[in-house]
């Protein structure tokens, strides 16, 4: 039987500055745990005078989890969080209740050519804890668990894999590990978690012998170890966790089970009831 259910390939979307793959959601599966959303940025290049600018918008209902290979990103938000990710290191976002941010090039970066390339995920939060009071935490690089082994190097970005914990709080379940393997390396996915992913960034690796391209996600049959083998160097991200008992719903960027909470943060971002950004209120993103 193959540990295979499902192939996504990711759809370009044009978000003005530059374009991302969206992985998730995808028609015919929504979720992977409580990962409800899946971009992969670039590779991208800018000239000088370049890089992006996502302007302020909100979110709830969820966290954010952003982690570069290549580039920088200023992260703001309406906690007065200004902070600057660099490749390794993770920007977890809890907006909870409801929370702005934005994520621009900073000026500095902007005066020379430069390269963007990373990911971001959203994680909708259990019921109990979609009304948690905003946050933000940032790690490091040199906080995050790693292992190697078998020609395979792996670092646990968040939750608990392969014998390791990040040092990132969440709020269910969940696992978010990248690995780089060399040729012929492999590694074993124990059935540790209900749902799991593998999502290939470059070069290719087979599933049990079925190979996975790049820039596509497998989503894996649940309950059995997965054997992963590198055909040339590789390098991916797995993922996955518990699913939820109840459905969420994602209109825009809010995430929530229930339908009159999202309708509540739409009206609330019409009438710009939303808490500022300190710093960088002057713009933002209406609600489409």
């Amino acid at each position: 039987m193959s540990q295979i259910e499902l192939i996504i390939e990711p759809r370009d979307t044009d978000l003005g500055d530059f374009s991302v793959r969206r992985v998730l959601p995808f028609a015919k599966r929504r979720m992977v745990g409580p990962f409800i959303f899946l971009d992969h940025m670039g590779p991208a290049q800018f000239a000088a005078g370049g890089g992006i600018n996502v302007r302020p918008h909100p979110h709830i209902g969820l966290a954010t989890l952003t982690y570069l290979f290549e580039g920088e990103i200023l992260h703001r938000d309406s906690l007065g969080s200004t902070q600057e990710i660099t490749p390794g290191a993770v920007n977890w976002m809890t907006a909870g209740r409801g929370i702005v941010h934005s994520e621009r090039t900073r000026n500095e970066i902007r005066t020379r050519p430069h390269g963007l390339h990373g990911m971001q995920f959203w994680v909708a939060l259990p019921k109990q804890s979609e009304e948690v009071p905003p946050a933000f935490s940032h790690h490091p690089a040199d906080s995050l668990p790693q292992r190697i082994d078998s020609g395979t190097h792996l670092r646990v970005i968040a939750g608990t894999a392969f014998g390791r914990s990040s040092p990132v709080t969440i709020y269910s379940p969940l696992f978010l590990v990248e690995a780089r393997m060399q040729a012929g390396g492999d590694l074993t996915l124990a059935p540790d978690y209900s749902e799991c992913a593998i999502y290939v960034i470059a070069g290719g690796v087979a599933v049990d012998g079925t190979p996975v391209a790049p820039l596509t996600m497998a989503v894996l049959t649940p309950g059995n170890p997965v054997h992963i083998t590198a055909q040339g160097s590789a390098h991916l991200m797995l993922l996955g966790g518990e699913p939820f008992p109840e459905p969420r719903l994602i209109e825009w960027n809010f995430v929530s089970s229930d339908p009159n909470r999202i309708a509540a943060a739409k009206q609330a971002w019409r009438d710009q009831r939303f808490a500022k950004i300190p710093g960088d209120d002057q713009e933002f993103i209406p609600l489409p």
